[in-house]
């Protein structure tokens, strides 16, 4: 009887450990918000006082496909809520990378397109034409 008991505790004792591990990684995600884009094979998220590079895995690339329909441009970027793990870069670009766990959110842009500019290809001194764009 006493050593099955001391099996049953040592059972309990392991997975009780385990899902402590586990629970403190959801600790350390964070909320993160900001404007979102992917172009090839590189994505970041813009906050208002932050630049993250984003880990493109699947959850990333999920994201995308949600943003896409929302984009008014190809370069057009869509405010989202995720949460994520923010870590330090390991490779050159932003100091700091964010690996999305969890979509919360996403909505489409309230911005007016931003100004474009073209420049003339008839002379090199002449001055770019600079024009407003209008939604529709």
């Amino acid at each position: 009887m006493k050593p099955s008991l001391f099996l049953i505790v040592l059972s309990l004792v392991c997975f009780s450990c385990k899902k402590d591990k586990s629970d403190s990684n959801n600790d350390d995600l964070s909320l993160v918000r900001g404007e979102f884009i992917l172009i090839d094979d590189a994505a970041v998220i813009k906050g208002s006082d932050f630049i993250y590079g984003v880990v493109i895995d699947d959850t990333t690339l999920e994201l995308a496909k949600q943003v896409a329909p929302l984009k008014r441009e190809e370069y057009d970027m869509v405010p989202v809520v995720v949460k994520g793990l923010i870590k330090p870069n390991p490779k050159q670009g932003w100091p700091e990378v964010v690996e999305i766990k969890e979509i919360i959110g996403v909505s489409a842009p309230t911005s007016e397109l931003p100004t474009k500019i073209e420049s003339s290809e008839q002379g090199q001194n002449q001055t770019p034409n600079v024009e407003q764009t209008v939604e529709n």
